[in-house]
């Protein structure tokens, strides 16, 4: 559960129309911490962005979300339990939850300011713009520190315009005030730490770009594989591995 809502508070942009596929790797690091009296080890993992045209897929180790806007499809596929979901766009996330979160994740709508700072950095090979990013989470109050870059070989308000619909207001269910603050955002996010507080537990992770090309993505990419299994929605053990 807990990397479930991390996810969705580091969730990045991105973005790219060219001939060739856009393929964007990350890294992404979260501390030790304890919740409700369990204890989590630090985790650390690399995350694959693949870009198209017309879909856009998500590939961590155990599992992957696809936008296809081509088929008006947002799944989320599991690898460990070869099944997936899926539900038309624009996304309900709500509808994609287990029967005893349902009720309350349909209740939630999210809420985010940004600033930009004036900062400058460079990160790797891209110089960066900071942004200071506040948002509430059922409540609790998230901070975020992001460095974009408009340095980059793609276009990233055309990306934001077909795919972010689908992340900001369908997973992060922010209200449209704050979808409009993310736009304040220019470029692609670069790097972001995020520092929250969770029902008495502290919360710090990072991500970080470490690489960003241009080629063609692997056969199925985009689609679910062959012979997993279509659910009605996920399982606990689904949310707890994202």
């Amino acid at each position: 559960m807990r990397k479930f809502f991390v996810g969705l508070m580091i969730v990045a942009t991105s973005a790219l129309f060219l001939s060739a596929d856009v393929y964007i790797k990350s890294k992404a690091h979260t501390d030790a911490m304890s919740m409700m009296g369990q204890n989590t080890p630090a985790t650390d993992s690399i995350s694959e962005l693949w870009i198209s045209d017309n879909a856009m897929a998500m590939v961590g180790k155990d599992s992957s979300t696809i936008i296809d806007l081509s088929k008006n499809l947002f799944s989320m596929i599991s690898f460990e339990n070869k099944s997936y979901v899926e539900t038309p766009l624009p996304v309900d996330f709500a509808k994609l939850l287990p029967p005893e979160m349902a009720a309350m994740a349909g209740m939630i709508v999210m809420s985010a300011t940004v600033s930009p700072t004036g900062e400058t950095k460079k990160i790797g090979q891209w110089n960066c713009q900071g942004y200071d990013m506040s948002m509430t989470v059922m409540g609790m109050p998230m901070k975020t520190k992001i460095w974009a870059s408009t340095e980059v070989p793609f276009d990233t308000v055309k990306f934001s315009e077909k795919f972010m619909p689908a992340m900001t207001k369908g997973m992060m269910r922010l209200n449209d005030a704050s979808v409009e603050e993310m736009k304040k955002i220019k470029g692609y996010q670069i790097s972001s730490e995020v520092n929250a507080e969770m029902m008495g537990a502290k919360i710090h992770s990072t991500t970080e770009v470490v690489e960003i090309s241009q080629k063609d993505a692997p056969a199925g990419t985009y689609a679910v594989p062959a012979g997993f299994t279509k659910k009605a929605t996920l399982g606990m053990g689904d949310l707890q591995k994202r």
